[in-house]
């Protein structure tokens, strides 16, 4: 699977592989050694899991952008990940084209998640509970800009693209998305991404109806 992921990965023109490491351990060492631009990381493997060696790699650069490969498509696995610092989940089964999409979302610092796993996350959130006691996550309603910055959100729009279509400063747009997660009872922009896809598909199911 590494090899065939290596050699689809420099068949493009933008993309350079500089490691590979078939454990936490070295992935730890070889990103401190080569600092690569993304790191793509398994969740199963020997030695050092993938969601330990996140962490470890989180802890030692928080802005480093790890996009999750992985066979593992379940709701905690995915949360976990996310929690952890993972930027993007990808599961192997999806289409090459969709993964290099991914690779390059990630590698410009936007989250990541496909549909799919959006909506397993969604199904999930939509239950959360606010630290308010007795009030759900989603009973305080967002204005209307909020709704609209997190439409956005949804379309892996970065901070500086959502600036320049809502004509609002990066700054002004990063403390939105601040109060937009806070206001959902969410924990991250990840999750907000995985929120803003379910809310759609949500909607979509509705017209349909």
């Amino acid at each position: 699977m590494r090899e065939a992921l290596k050699t689809a990965l420099e068949d493009e023109k933008d993309l350079a592989v500089v490691a590979e490491a078939s454990n936490g351990y070295e992935a730890i060492s070889l990103v401190a050694a080569h600092h690569p631009d993304i790191v793509l990381m398994d969740l199963l493997m020997p030695g050092m899991d993938g969601l330990e060696a996140i962490t470890r790699l989180v802890d030692a650069d928080p802005n480093i952008k790890i996009l999750v490969v992985t066979s593992l498509e379940d709701e905690e696995k995915v949360t976990s990940a996310i929690q952890a610092g993972a930027l993007g989940y990808f599961p192997k089964t999806a289409p090459r084209a969709f993964l290099l999409e991914a690779i390059r979302r990630v590698a410009d610092g936007v989250p990541y998640l496909p549909s799919g796993i959006a909506k397993k996350l969604f199904s999930g959130l939509r239950n959360m509970k606010t630290n308010l006691p007795g009030r759900s996550a989603v009973d305080e309603p967002l204005t209307a800009r909020q709704e609209e910055i997190l439409s956005l959100i949804g379309e892996g729009r970065s901070d500086q693209e959502i600036g320049k279509i809502l004509h609002l400063s990066e700054a002004t747009i990063r403390s939105h998305v601040h109060r937009v997660v806070q206001r959902l009872g969410l924990k991250s922009r990840a999750q907000a991404v995985a929120y803003a896809n379910g809310k759609m598909h949500e909607d979509d199911l509705l017209h349909e109806e």
